[in-house]
């Protein structure tokens, strides 16, 4: 990644404009939780496991806490936008399971020091003041706890469907700047050092993904391109133009789209 600390303070600029809420009923339907390889990989570092404690940060509809809280964990998500935290229980409830859903922005945690096994930041870290979010995490974490950063990214390569999706976001919404991320994040790392957690490790797998073409339609139109910044006549017409390249370009229905999961796992002090 050319420049990451450049390019970090322009995505985090964009995400002051990116509302999800407007986006919530497509977030819920079409964004699809984690692998079911990232959680055993996960339980290799004693995270997710039976019983243990864990706050979800940027949970949105928690696609990354139902995860852990099918295998038995007890999950708080936390998150700013009650409409997808409403999503988040309806899908809990199709699920059969519970999470206890805490409106707060990840800065400023309202939680008792010393409070969780394991910290987990899915798909947002990069939204967050990432100082202080690691700061929040290391105070509400048990000692030993693990902090959890992950990712599943979709990966445009040239001439996949990714690579036209990107283009095309940037058609309608030049001020996107998410386009051609390697679904890798080194910086991720530096932070959560200068914050005082060890043990630091990463790994990651790619993942070729089946979308129909209805169901890839509406994980874009749920990202932070489209439905997250754009007005509903703007995503009205991406989607018009999504669909016809899709038929002219794209014909398999559904698709494999390739993905890439990604995991940092560092231990509190």
């Amino acid at each position: 990644m050319a420049q990451p600390g450049r390019l970090l303070e322009k995505v985090a600029a964009f995400g002051k404009q990116v509302d999800f809420g407007k986006t919530a009923q497509d977030y819920g339907r079409y964004r699809a939780g984690y692998p079911d390889e990232l959680y055993r990989r996960l339980e290799a570092f004693g995270v997710g496991l039976p019983g243990q404690q864990i706050l979800d940060l940027g949970a949105g509809t928690g696609f990354l806490g139902r995860g852990f809280a099918r295998n038995g964990c007890h999950l708080i998500a936390a998150d700013i936008s009650e409409q997808l935290m409403l999503e988040g229980r309806r899908l809990d409830a199709a699920a059969g399971v519970t999470m206890k859903y805490v409106r707060t922005r990840v800065e400023t945690l309202p939680f008792r020091a010393r409070s969780f096994d394991v910290i987990s930041a899915g798909q947002c870290w990069h939204w967050f003041k990432r100082d202080l979010a690691a700061a929040e995490a290391d105070r509400v974490m048990r000692p030993h706890g693990r902090l959890v950063i992950a990712h599943f990214d979709w990966i445009p390569l040239p001439g996949n469907v990714v690579e036209a999706t990107e283009d095309l976001i940037i058609k309608h919404n030049p001020k996107w700047t998410l386009a051609g991320a390697p679904g890798l994040y080194p910086p991720w790392l530096r932070d959560v050092a200068i914050a005082g957690f060890s043990e630091i490790e990463t790994f990651s797998f790619d993942v070729m993904a089946s979308y129909s073409h209805e169901a890839w339609r509406g994980r874009i139109r749920a990202s932070a391109g489209v439905g997250g910044t754009l007005e509903p006549a703007q995503v009205e017409a991406f989607d018009r133009e999504m669909a016809a390249k899709l038929k002219e370009r794209f014909a398999a229905d559904p698709m494999r789209v390739h993905h890439r999961a990604f995991a940092l796992v560092c231990r509190a002090g």
